[in-house]
């Protein structure tokens, strides 16, 4: 029986899968996942995109907020921006839940990263994170990506600030 305790101390699990999908599968995707999250704020654009491919309609509720993102720009340009936003990280990702079906699989995570973001100085960047992927004949692709850095939660009054803009 997986316990919160086990959960949140990062010991892998695999939560409900239906159909073909095997556990040692899914296990496979979210270790994939979990080293990604690291090696993203860690600038090494190259090695995420060796472990997380993204599919043509992907859409992303980045972490800062604004309008979600549809598609990944994976040219050399793109990917050496972001290698220079994001600098010096790491970090463990923890796995809170999965599901699985033949076609679907959903990882809901929290990130606890730590690194250099856009030229500030190095700071701890939480994340609550939900992935969703897709699986067609080259294997998983991530579709859908919602992060937020509200991993402390905040006030109610706070809430409202930032609905208000």
């Amino acid at each position: 029986m997986m316990t919160r305790r086990n959960m949140l101390l990062g010991t892998l699990t695999v939560g409900a899968t239906t159909g073909n999908v095997g556990k040692s599968e899914v296990a496979e995707l979210i270790e994939r996942a979990k080293v990604s999250e690291v090696v993203f704020i860690q600038g090494d654009m190259r090695r995420y995109l060796s472990l997380i491919t993204h599919s043509d309609d992907y859409t992303l509720m980045a972490p800062f907020g604004g309008e979600p993102r549809r598609g990944f720009d994976a040219s050399s340009a793109r990917l050496e921006k972001l290698s220079h936003f994001f600098r010096g990280g790491d970090g463990t990702v923890e796995v809170v839940e999965t599901y699985a079906s033949e076609g679907m699989a959903v990882l809901a995570m929290i990130a606890r990263l730590r690194g250099k973001v856009g030229g500030l100085p190095e700071q701890d960047w939480p994340l609550r994170i939900t992935q969703v992927y897709r699986r067609d004949a080259p294997g998983w692709r991530v579709v859908h990506r919602h992060a937020d850095l509200l991993l402390g939660g905040i006030s109610l009054e706070q809430a409202a600030a930032l609905a208000r803009g």
